[in-house]
């Protein structure tokens, strides 16, 4: 965006970020979510920076330790510290308290502390005689670090304990809590980023995080850092969680909100939880939630602890989050029924600590309920496992640059006239979303991409959520947009995006075949990568197919072995269609190189069969079949009378006996080896 872009952006931000805190502070009305005005507002801050003769001076955003550590010691915690599971419905915690009374077999009273979730970061306080003598963080669970110089710069957090003698307080007493910082805080900070032209912090509960992690206490002492305790891992005769409270802060500390308190049932808690939801942003720092725990600590104690949560008690989470963003553009996205689902392209932001780049708009009649064009700002929102949506568009922000979107008459994929059914837009050939989801899983099968993290059924579920279109979006797929899909998560994305970036170096007979060119099988786009070669051609990225396969004429193409007329036509239309050059280019852009094997320079094998059965100790099957070919064998599948060799390794299976049978001459891996070298 230019100068003469910016100017106009920035005076319709000031305008609207001005008319909702007039409602907000004076009266008293959320016309958005407070986490959509903070994403307004950042907009308009980053342009007043990119463009600081554009600030005025009525403009939103001008509203106004000790010796550093040489490094952190690790600490064992005593006992475990642990987290919470989540839940995110009034089903969900009710199955989470039916779990807790299957547990113990017996009928539980539904007695509950409930408390707020503050979004911080958890330590452990260590007191010896009354003294603070060590903090730590939570680490793993059992072993932390030691940040007890900069937990000492946090004023809520007593250096001394009160009243010691009077409650009876052990020589060693364990406390837990969270440390956080005020939004005010936060926002202070990050102006401080700003000014120092250093990238501003995504959330308060980092810069706490990051703070109490800071080798130099002086920032953390000048970061003003505050506390709540809320458990005290030290039998103090305490008979419930309310009693823990109660003592935390006789002994003086912070616990939090005045209005944490004992319910006798569940409706008790949900209602808690949504008055919280919606008193949430009264409050000067921030929460995510309520934590229920079973108030009996005696029940607590012998529910225990499952994975890495105790099982009497739970982090109740709000609703969605909601950001604003741009609309870059809307694609139609064709599912394997044919129908066709327009999805929202957007400008990357943060919802929920997941960074989203799409957002399904389901269908036209939705586009139209909420006008949604592309240019617009938009407000988009996620909760739980849910997959973002575009839920308001902020129309009073538009420039008059927006395109009204229009439901294509022909399908993107392969030009069939489109028809209406009910709501649903579908193309009119019956098989075309089946043959884009089989095109792209022939596209990451074994003998192409090999990508086989990405099952068909994974396939089909990223081209229902607008994720693929076409072979390069695989290459583009974001991890925070997989990870939030049901069923999947952080781990399950990490493995799926590292086999595709591991894929990205190919062998040319494997990219050749990967493109679903028609009739062009695994030995053809051997013999193809064999005809390159011979005639000196290099391909070194898949662009480069372009001028070397591609201005291949018919009848040059038909003068290569075992290729006829049909299947030299089926690669000139591949090549004269210029969407499949894009691709290639796509591809360029995306990383792919093609890596080239073992060359057969002497026919060392002399064109014998081989075929390999069992486990191979020192080798890959893959690579020994790799090997086979590129000293001039022929790899097989199936034995026969003419099969010249049997490569037996560990566990060999029925292939071996056969062998026997027809007398095909039987080799150990040894052998074999010795054979090739």
């Amino acid at each position: 965006m230019d100068k003469s872009e910016a100017q106009p952006r920035i005076e319709k931000l000031k305008k609207e970020i001005r008319r909702y805190r007039y409602a907000y502070h004076v009266e008293d009305k959320s016309l958005i979510p407070d986490s959509a005005l903070d994403t307004l507002k950042k907009e308009l801050f980053d342009l007043e920076q990119q463009f600081p003769e554009l600030i005025t001076s009525d403009s939103p955003t001008q509203r106004i330790g000790g010796e550093p550590a040489k490094g952190f010691e690790r600490v064992r915690h005593e006992k475990r510290m642990i987290s919470f599971n989540d839940a995110f419905s009034r089903e969900d915690i009710k199955e989470w308290f039916e779990r807790a009374k299957n547990y113990l077999k017996e009928d539980l009273d539904e007695e509950f502390y409930v408390e707020l979730k503050i979004d911080g970061f958890a330590i452990e306080l260590l007191y010896e005689k009354g003294i603070l003598v060590q903090a730590s963080t939570r680490g793993d669970g059992m072993v932390g670090e030691n940040v007890t110089n900069n937990i000492k710069t946090v004023d809520a957090i007593p250096l001394n304990l009160n009243d010691i003698s009077k409650i009876d307080v052990p020589e060693k007493l364990i406390v837990r809590g969270e440390v956080f910082i005020t939004k005010d805080e936060f926002e202070r900070i990050n102006k401080e980023q700003d000014e120092k032209g250093d990238k501003p912090y995504a959330n308060p509960r980092n810069i706490a995080a990051g703070t109490i992690r800071q080798l130099n206490p002086k920032i953390a002492a000048s970061r003003k850092l505050d506390s709540f305790a809320y458990s005290i891992a030290t039998d103090l005769g305490q008979r419930t969680h309310r009693e823990e409270h109660e003592l935390l802060h006789k002994l003086g500390f912070k616990t939090g909100n005045k209005d944490h308190k004992t319910v006798r049932s569940l409706e008790e808690v949900f209602q808690y939880r949504d008055k919280w939801e919606i008193d949430k942003d009264k409050l000067p720092y921030q929460i995510d939630g309520i934590v229920v725990v079973i108030n009996d600590d005696q029940l607590y104690e012998r529910l225990g602890i499952v994975g890495k949560a105790p099982r009497g008690a739970i982090a109740y989470k709000f609703s969605p989050e909601e950001v604003t963003t741009r609309v870059k553009g809307i694609k139609i996205q064709v599912g394997r029924t044919g129908a066709l689902t327009p999805v929202a392209l957007l400008e990357p932001v943060e919802v929920g600590g997941v960074t989203v780049q799409h957002a399904t708009l389901h269908n036209f009649d939705q586009i139209e309920r909420l006008d949604v064009r592309v240019g617009d700002t938009v407000i988009v929102s996620r909760a739980g496992d849910v997959i973002p949506q575009v839920t308001e568009v902020l129309k009073n922000l538009r420039d008059g640059g927006e395109v009204k979107f229009s439901m294509p008459n022909r399908c993107p994929i392969d030009d069939s006239p489109i028809v209406r059914d009910g709501v649903a837009h579908k193309c009119s050939n019956p098989d075309c979303g089946a043959r884009l989801s089989e095109g792209i899983g022939h596209f990451v099968s074994r003998s192409a991409f090999d990508i086989r993290g990405l099952g068909q059924k994974i396939v089909d579920k990223f081209i229902e959520e607008g994720f693929l279109s076409d072979f390069a979006d695989i290459f583009h797929l974001d991890k925070g947009e997989i990870s939030i899909l049901p069923g999947f998560g952080e781990k399950s994305a990490d493995n799926i995006l590292k086999e595709i970036e591991e894929s990205k170096k190919i062998e040319l007979h494997r990219f050749i075949y990967s493109l679903g060119i028609l009739h062009i099988g695994e030995e053809t786009s051997r013999t193809l990568e064999d005809q390159l070669r011979k005639n000196r051609l290099v391909v070194r990225k898949p662009s480069d197919l372009i001028d070397t396969l591609g201005k291949f004429s018919l009848e040059e193409l038909m003068s290569v072995p075992d290729i006829g007329p049909k299947v030299g036509e089926s690669i000139k239309v591949w090549f004269d269609n210029l969407k499949h050059l894009e691709l290639l280019r796509e591809f360029d852009e995306a990383g792919v190189r093609i890596i080239h094997g073992e060359t057969a320079i002497a026919n060392k094998l002399n064109n014998q069969s081989f075929i390999i059965t069992g486990t191979l100790e020192s080798i890959s099957r893959e690579e020994a079949y790799s090997k086979i070919r590129a000293s001039g064998g022929h790899p097989t599948n199936s034995i026969s009378a003419k099969t010249d060799y049997l490569v037996a390794g560990e566990k060999p299976g029925s292939k071996l006996e056969k062998a026997r049978e027809l007398g095909v001459k039987i080799l150990t891996e040894k052998e074999f080896l010795d054979m090739l070298s």
